[in-house]
């Protein structure tokens, strides 16, 4: 299974959050819906926090990184797209930065929970996503795909055309 989120499941996610609100309020379930209201968010921050220790048992396999190797500084501009919910994001959030620091590019990071048409418009359907150039990259990403795709090295399959 291919480490990213669909962007429709992390939509879906939210519309269950939101919709146990409603229906504990339209019941009349005050203390369920104020339980409901703590335990969701905390639930979801636990779950991206520690998804990395319990991805392989989720089916999504082990989350590995492949070093990069000595690049050299790249300026370039990179665009990063997550989604709130998403535990993959956090992870390529820590590998770019943790490689702008190495290469000196220039990084924007792009929440698309609420702009969904920013994918639209890109034909991107799952998060996380990193443009580079003209090249876009879904799912997670190694360090090394990575620095190749800045220095214009050929790239692995992980490439979306």
């Amino acid at each position: 299974m291919k480490q990213q989120c669909h962007v429709s499941t992390v939509y879906l996610s939210w519309i269950v959050y939101g919709g146990g609100l409603i229906a504990a309020a339209w019941l009349g379930a005050w203390a369920f819906a104020a339980a409901w209201l703590i335990a969701g968010p905390v639930f979801q921050w636990l779950y991206i926090r520690n998804f990395p220790k319990f991805s392989a048992a989720m089916g999504y396999g082990r989350i590995e990184d492949e070093p990069a190797g000595s690049e050299h500084a790249a300026p370039a501009q990179i665009i990063l797209y997550t989604a709130l919910g998403c535990p993959f994001c956090p992870v390529m959030d820590q590998r770019l930065e943790d490689l702008r620091a190495r290469l000196g590019f220039s990084l924007t990071k792009v929440d698309v929970t609420l702009r969904p048409d920013l994918l639209a418009s890109k034909n991107i359907r799952s998060v996380p996503a990193v443009e580079i150039g003209d090249r876009i990259f879904t799912g997670l990403v190694t360090s090394k795909q990575l620095a190749e795709a800045l220095v214009g090295r050929a790239v692995s399959p992980a490439q979306r055309p």
